[in-house]
């Protein structure tokens, strides 16, 4: 059955990745595979289900005495039904909730029209410096923004800036290579950092802190290797947007929804180091303050009912729900995976043969240009449990080990990698998914030309992070030498 597992997950996969090809949308082929591969889990017999976990199981059978007297068979249905599938739901639901309140909360600031702001304020006529500004202004949106999101606001400013396609295809890579690398720094940049951090792998102060240099150099290097190829023409400004919605709400009420917005999703780390709330329970509550906010603007100005697209219960049918349904799917799939320890198999496979979480992680950088990011860092997390700080140094390997602790090296290469890894390939992230379509950006171009590109700055992080963490050991030796 494991075999079988293997070869479903492989088929739906290759279904997902070429969705345009065979015109099936990926959220149905990832509902299908997700369920499908549980239903697969459940009929695979007692014995593969309890040597998968044999502890969990016999704790759960010891917690539940009135199932001690049942068949194997039904004991591992009871199992599964009332523990297993239900911690797992548990933990993605967390990260579902947070996106819907994230998503919701983007949307009424687009639906507000609040980035025209932003897009108003480039006014440079220098190419070369028009390409810093834009991968820069990116790089910090998508830090607190989704990536896609950022994506396309960006790529909107290019299309009224630049006539030419071949500009307009390298400013787009640069955007996505800079949504991308933005993303991989902060707790909420980005889906898989969300996942890491509701799971209490990585904190927020010590992903930006280990990340945000190394992030900022997988940009730089390719924003300076691309402006060799642009002229320094003058372009043309554009002119400002008018907002539809203002003819209910003024600008400096629709510049306050954008820093509310803003607000709101900055202050969810503060919400949840504050009183330990997991960070779902904080985006909702910004939401609700943000939906109050908006409800009271208004009532105030007794709008007719046109004015009620513009309210957050209309601003809920415009989310992307195919796509909090696509990582439901796909989640739950590598959930299963992770039941009937595949990934436990695979993590024993790679620390016996690499044994160096820098060539992991790499590896996996260079898997998630082709492979959603999204499953692959769940897969990562159920390969590799988070680590207690005392289990680790009471074992031997300890320095290795460490790596896997809260805020371990592990976790934090795991971020950066996986999030700057898609912009390998056009294919490899929301953000290149999003451009290849505003701008019908050629594979083959993107890969002949920006690839490489990519790939240097990609390693140039990597090798950033792993000076800092020399750095950072000769100072505390220096440190502990002084103190003693």
């Amino acid at each position: 059955m494991l075999t079988a597992m293997i070869v479903m997950f492989v088929i739906g996969y290759i279904f997902i990745a070429l969705e345009h090809q065979t015109g099936i949308n990926k959220t149905a082929i990832a509902l299908l595979l997700g369920i499908l591969l549980w239903v697969m889990y459940i009929f695979s017999g007692p014995q593969i289900i309890v040597g998968a976990d044999p502890a969990a199981f016999q704790n759960f059978i010891h917690q539940h005495p009135a199932y001690e007297h049942l068949s194997p068979l039904a004991q591992v249905r009871e199992y599964i039904l009332n523990w297993e599938i239900i911690d797992h739901l548990g933990n993605i639901s967390e990260i579902l909730f947070y996106l819907i309140g994230a998503l919701t909360i983007v949307e009424t600031i687009d639906v507000h029209q609040g980035f025209d702001g932003i897009t108003r304020s480039v006014k440079t006529k220098n190419k070369k410096k028009l390409l810093w500004l834009v991968a820069f202004i990116t790089f910090f949106m998508s830090s607190v923004l989704d990536n896609m999101t950022s994506a396309i606001v960006m790529m909107m400013l290019i299309q009224k800036l630049l006539s030419e396609q071949r500009e307009r295809w390298i400013f787009g890579s640069i955007i996505i290579i800079a949504a991308n690398a933005g993303g991989a720094w902060t707790p909420i940049g980005d889906v898989t950092t969300i996942m890491l951090w509701i799971n209490d792998n990585i904190t927020s102060g010590n992903i930006m802190k280990g990340l945000f240099l190394p992030s900022v150099i997988s940009l730089a290097i390719p924003v300076w290797l691309v402006s060799y190829s642009l002229k320094s023409n003058s372009i043309t400004t554009p002119s400002p947007t008018s907002g539809v919605s203002s003819l209910y709400l003024g600008k400096q009420e629709q510049t306050s929804i954008l820093i509310i917005g803003i607000l709101c999703l900055l202050a969810v780390p503060i919400f949840k180091s504050l009183t330990d709330l997991p960070p779902f329970a904080g985006i909702l509550f910004t939401l609700g303050f943000l939906w109050f906010y908006t409800d009271c603007l208004y009532n105030r100005k007794k709008t007719d009912l046109t004015g009620l697209k513009y309210r957050i219960p209309d601003v809920l049918t415009k989310v992307d729900f195919s796509t909090i349904l696509f990582f439901f799917g796909i989640l739950m799939a590598v959930a299963a995976l992770e039941a009937i320890g595949l990934l436990h198999q695979l993590s024993d496979l790679l620390n016996s043969g690499i044994h160096n979480v820098y060539i992991i992680t790499g590896i996996i950088g260079f898997l998630s240009s082709v492979i959603d990011n999204v499953p692959l860092v769940a897969a990562a997390m159920g390969m590799y449990p988070l680590t207690a700080p005392a289990t680790a140094g009471g074992i031997s390997e300890t320095a290795y080990l460490l790596n896997f602790v809260s805020d371990g090296n592990f976790w934090k290469l795991l971020a950066y990698c996986a999030g700057t890894g898609g912009s390998i390939l056009i294919i490899g992230s929301a953000a290149g998914v999003v451009v290849m379509g505003l701008e019908k950006i050629s594979f083959t171009w993107y890969m002949r030309h920006i690839s490489w590109i990519a790939i240097t700055g990609f390693l140039a992080g990597i090798g950033i992070y792993y000076l800092q963490n020399l750095i950072n050991s000769y100072l505390c030796r220096q440190m502990i030498r002084s103190c003693s």
